[in-house]
């Protein structure tokens, strides 16, 4: 058990490298730069956004550098190292370097604040609606799907279909509109204006908002898993034996159906938590979403760059406790591991 996290997490330092370098990519192909213009639009003047390059490193190549290195070479260096270190002092290698070390750079936007600080302050938030619309999802998915998959062709299992179509076809920002416009602006019953998000109150909406896809999808795969095991020759096995058909469903069908439902509840609960951009838009959640979607309209290079590491980093993470679950669900998986 233990090897196989030791590689796991070896294995995602290239991963989390693909995931920088795409990035950084990507973030310099859109035009502008974070500090082409001041707060209230007015363009910056050459020297100032000179001089601003210079003090955060932007004004050094984005990738490699050969005229240090051969200036280094120049100047009587032969230390490898020392050379290898100059041709790196880039934009790019500069900042894997300080992300290794913890360090993901000051904002270049929130003038005087790291992204550590920004993340910090604002991840429970994004943290809290992401468990709430997973309670939900896994709460209401689960059941749903075992119900639908045990009356198959009933009427529970043609409404657990339509509204796991529903859920999985209509996007989330026509359900979070229609719940403001229905249950906010016309019944009263939610505000969505000044509220606490300290409180778990306001988080029930948008929660079900957000976590109504996700249900749809444990719905559907929770059925199909379902109806899969049904059909297998031990199930048949375990009934022969005289077994009652709910030792059947919950030692046998359950047990075995809830592999494919916690392969996805990982990348699922990271995916609400990071992925909630729109619904923190819609009613004005003060998550970490928002202030992404900020940083990359305003290029904040840093903030861009840190949040997709620390959102890389977390699927990582998830995969590998998802791996280690299934050995809590199937001995044979804990055995061969």
């Amino acid at each position: 058990m233990l090897a196989f996290i030791i590689r796991r997490l070896l294995w995602a330092i290239p991963v989390l490298f693909f995931v920088a370098l795409v990035s950084f990519f990507l973030m310099h192909q859109a035009p502008g730069g974070p500090f082409d213009r001041d707060g209230d639009k007015k363009q910056v003047d050459g020297a100032t956004l000179k001089a601003l390059n210079a003090r955060f490193g932007l004004d050094k190549p984005q990738y490699f550098n050969p005229a240090a290195a051969g200036k280094l070479w120049d100047s009587g260096v032969r230390n490898p190292l020392a050379i290898g270190r100059a041709y790196l002092d880039s934009q790019f290698f500069n900042y894997v370097f300080n992300a290794a070390r913890g360090d993901l750079g000051p904002s270049y936007r929130q003038r005087g604040k790291s992204v550590q600080d920004i993340i910090l302050k604002q991840w429970p938030y994004s943290l809290r609606l992401g468990l709430f619309a997973l309670t939900f999802a896994v709460l209401v998915g689960i059941p749903l799907g075992i119900m639908a998959a045990l009356r198959q062709n009933s009427i529970v299992d043609y409404l657990s279909l339509f509204f796991a179509t529903v859920g999985v076809s209509v996007p989330t920002f026509v359900i979070g509109l229609l719940v403001i416009i229905l249950f906010g602006t016309t019944l009263k019953w939610i505000s969505i204006t000044n509220n606490d998000w300290n409180t778990w109150r306001p988080y029930i909406a948008p929660g079900l908002v957000l976590g109504l896809s996700t249900m749809s999808f444990i719905t559907r795969i929770t059925r199909s898993t379902v109806l899969e095991i049904k059909r297998q020759d031990y199930i048949r096995t375990a009934r022969a034996k005289g077994l009652s058909e709910r030792m059947v469903i919950i030692r046998h069908i359950l047990r075995n159906a809830m592999i494919p439902v916690v392969t996805v509840l990982g990348p699922a609960l990271v995916d609400l938590i990071t992925g909630a951009v729109i619904t923190e838009s819609i009613f004005s959640i003060p998550g970490v979403g928002r202030f992404f979607v900020d940083a990359i309209f305003q290029r904040d290079y840093s903030m861009i760059m840190g949040s997709t590491l620390i959102y890389a980093t977390l699927v990582v993470m998830a995969n590998i406790v998802v791996d280690l679950s299934y050995g809590l669900l199937d001995p044979r998986i804990r055995s061969q591991g």
